[in-house]
């Protein structure tokens, strides 16, 4: 247990969520966190489930997801190292309205309810920063279904590609080329972008017939971002 503790205090201040608290504020959050191993496909939680804890990702990827009852899902969000997931079930006292699968071997860190609570009630800072990641959640789900309403499926294709490269542009720099790494299989990935696994495929063929994109398993090299921004837009 000691050694458990240990290793959660050292991987806090590596994590955003945590990484502007003192060591006091640290020592008192790792007393109510563990790590979690999962391995791929295995499953975090269930919708409908208590929800006793938020989690961060620390390597490995998660997928959010529902199911309907005839076995069809929809990948609500895949979640990589550094993200945090279910923090709004914690603060709402609700069952997981979601399933939470590892796409791959994963390591989590598990922050319980009653550690999270404690310290929103004792530092306001802290109750920013979970602010702050509910919030980003909550943009990118009403940009998604912005995206759905307003946009075609080779937009919102060429929209997930680009993503990097409008983050890079973010930071003040501009690149040309890029690749993208498929976190996920492609099926996988359609989901999230609300597309059935063969107009995702017939997509990517599409841009590398147009000499826009080169495939390479999962990884998607694109030679000149600014035209593919531009094909896009179209």
């Amino acid at each position: 247990m000691e050694s458990a503790t240990f290793d959660v205090q050292r991987l806090l201040p590596a994590l955003p969520l945590f990484s502007d608290l003192s060591p006091p504020e640290r020592e008192r959050i790792a007393q109510g966190c563990q790590l979690k191993h999962l391995a791929g496909s295995e499953t975090l939680f269930r919708a409908g489930q208590p929800c006793d804890a938020f989690y961060v990702v620390v390597s490995g990827q998660i997928k959010l997801y529902v199911a309907s009852g005839d076995g069809h899902e929809k990948v609500i969000e895949l979640i990589g190292p550094s993200r945090s997931f279910a923090e709004a079930m914690v603060f709402m006292g609700s069952p997981h309205v979601v399933n939470a699968q590892a796409l791959s071997d994963t390591l989590l860190l598990c922050v319980c309810k009653r550690a999270v609570l404690d310290e929103v009630a004792r530092d306001p800072r802290f109750a920013l920063h979970m602010l702050a990641g509910i919030s980003r959640r909550l943009h990118g789900l009403i940009q998604d279904v912005e995206g759905y309403a307003l946009h075609s499926g080779m937009q919102r294709m060429i929209g997930y590609l680009l993503r990097d490269a409008e983050a890079a542009q973010n930071d003040g720099s501009q690149p040309n080329c890029l690749t993208v790494h498929l976190p996920a299989s492609k099926a996988t990935v359609a989901s999230r972008l609300s597309l059935t696994p063969e107009y995702f495929s017939r997509v990517l063929h599409e841009l590398e017939a147009q000499g826009l994109i080169r495939i390479d398993k999962r990884d998607i090299h694109i030679a000149d971002v600014s035209r593919l921004a531009s094909f896009g837009s179209r």
